[in-house]
């Protein structure tokens, strides 16, 4: 009898300590082609033909290793 409770209070327990870990379920859909997120700073800044042609660069150097 005393290993039979001894294994009822671990399950218990257990029971618990796994209830203590639960996160409810959130879903987010989004719509395709549509951004719902605040706008970004760096958009304008990155509209910018010497940004751009920075950008443009750093590729280049990245990729002509290859």
């Amino acid at each position: 009898m005393n290993a039979s409770k001894a294994t009822l209070t671990a399950c218990v327990a257990a029971l618990a300590l796994l209830a203590g870990c639960h996160e409810p379920v959130s879903v987010t859909v989004y719509e395709a082609g549509e951004y719902k997120g605040e706008s970004d700073p760096l958009l304008k800044a990155h509209a910018k033909s010497e940004s751009k042609e920075a950008l443009q660069k750093r590729f280049s150097m990245g990729q002509s290793d290859r």
